[in-house]
């Protein structure tokens, strides 16, 4: 069983790295906003594994509280970002 919980460790990580690099290397703001969703998610899946691994139960209280302010924070910065600018514009 040990050997399963390590899986999912080592393929949490890996995918954390890659999604750093899309964080990092974006190239729009909604790139980087799913990126930094699915690091949240990437997160709780890592959290959900402890707790499930220690057999602690007191880390659901922090998976709650994570995927609400990861949703507040989504719908806000989705409502509120300003459209990329590829170009400057003219004025004539």
């Amino acid at each position: 069983m040990t050997v399963i919980w390590a899986t999912a460790g080592v393929l949490l990580g890996a995918a954390a790295i890659i999604t750093m690099y899309r964080l990092l290397a974006g190239p729009s703001t909604l790139d980087r906003l799913v990126a930094l969703d699915t690091l949240a998610a990437m997160t709780m899946c890592g959290i959900g594994i402890w707790a499930a691994v220690s057999r602690d139960t007191t880390a659901t209280y922090s998976l709650a509280a994570l995927a609400l302010v990861g949703f507040i924070g989504s719908v806000s910065v989705a409502r509120f970002r300003v459209p990329d600018d590829p170009e400057p514009r003219r004025q004539s």
